[in-house]
């Protein structure tokens, strides 16, 4: 009975301990560049249009930064540093909106929904 209490309690820490995290410890922080980042806000992203950095980092985080980490050094997820030199913004509304399998596991789709899905697209294709 106590092996299977202790199963049960180790697996929902494991399984809460997945899907929570990354959101208030680091509130704060999110010039990673240290307040660098007139580049990323005023920079054109593959459609000719400018990326809201700022919006974007906000967006990424919500729904994405428990993966792939707030610096997008990755986690669960693979890491997102360079993603804007393999894939173009197109690629990345679709793996955000229909999901991937790689080899890191399955990214579910969905994961981003309405205007997210673009503005962090924009800004994850800026990521070279």
């Amino acid at each position: 009975m106590k092996k299977w209490l202790f199963t049960v309690l180790f697996g929902s820490a494991l399984v809460l301990g997945a899907c929570g995290g990354g959101g208030d410890d680091n509130a704060g922080d999110n010039n990673a560049d240290n307040g660098d980042n007139a580049t990323e806000e005023n920079g054109s992203s593959d459609n000719g249009g400018t990326v809201d950095a700022s919006a974007a980092q906000e967006a990424f985080e919500s729904s994405c930064a428990s993966c792939h980490g707030a610096d997008l050094s990755g986690g669960a997820g693979p890491a997102l540093t360079d993603v804007g030199s393999k894939y173009s913004k197109e690629e990345i509304v679709d793996i955000i909106e229909n999901g991937k399998e790689g080899d890191q596991g399955t990214m579910p789709g969905g994961m981003a929904t309405g205007d997210d899905v673009d503005l962090i697209a924009s800004w994850l294709a800026d990521q070279k």
